[in-house]
């Protein structure tokens, strides 16, 4: 069989989502592959190189903006598609965390300090809101796909003595059927309100 690069990266993605990233390695790629695994450091050197492989595949090209678009609306929309391709495979936002120069992730960034910079921010400032917004959506795509705890041992009753306040705080935020989609949105929106705040300043 021809192997390049595509196919072992497209396939690597595949193990992804069958495996999550601890199944991703060399050994398991090249079995699948039905190649050796020394055949695929012509490719990819050392697993480094192929998570970085990984995340370039899985982040899909960043949208410009339409000429007339509030930048807070277009970032909104970034985060909200940055969040929706990490969270379309299992670990996609460890993959990402740990990629190495990926000029993917680089041309988000790029696009979006572009973006908001055209639109009068100083650069400065596009710079940290950029930073801001990516870190917050691939912090929060990680803990949506962290394990769920071990509750075995726990006693609800025990946890809501000790915190209160973040137990009601919670019961009030879920109790009409708000979802995780609607957190991310809800948290979303202070940080861009907040990158508003900067960017009058």
């Amino acid at each position: 069989m021809s192997l390049d690069r595509t196919k072992i990266v497209d396939e690597a993605v595949a193990l992804l989502d069958a495996e999550g990233l601890d199944g991703v390695t060399l050994r398991k790629l090249a079995a699948r592959l039905g190649v050796q695994a020394p055949t695929l450091y012509w490719h990819l050197p050392n697993k480094a190189a192929l998570v970085t492989a990984i995340a370039e595949a899985i982040v899909p090209d960043p949208q410009p903006p339409a000429p007339d678009q509030a930048w807070q609306e277009w970032l909104t929309d970034f985060a909200l598609q940055l969040r929706a391709a990490l969270l379309a495979h299992p670990d996609g936002a460890r993959v990402v965390s740990m990629a190495q120069l990926s000029r993917q992730t680089a041309a988000w960034s790029e696009l979006a300090m572009s973006t908001l910079a055209d639109r009068g921010i100083p650069l400065r400032d596009a710079r940290i809101i950029v930073l801001t917004v990516e870190r917050f959506t691939v912090g929060h795509a990680l803990e949506e796909q962290s394990p769920p705890p071990d509750t075995a041992d726990f006693d609800l009753e025990q946890y809501t003595a000790a915190y209160p306040v973040s137990m009601r705080a919670i019961t009030e935020y879920v109790t009409p059927g708000r979802t995780v989609d609607d957190l991310f949105r809800d948290c979303l929106e202070v940080v861009v309100e907040g990158a508003s705040v900067i960017a009058r300043q």
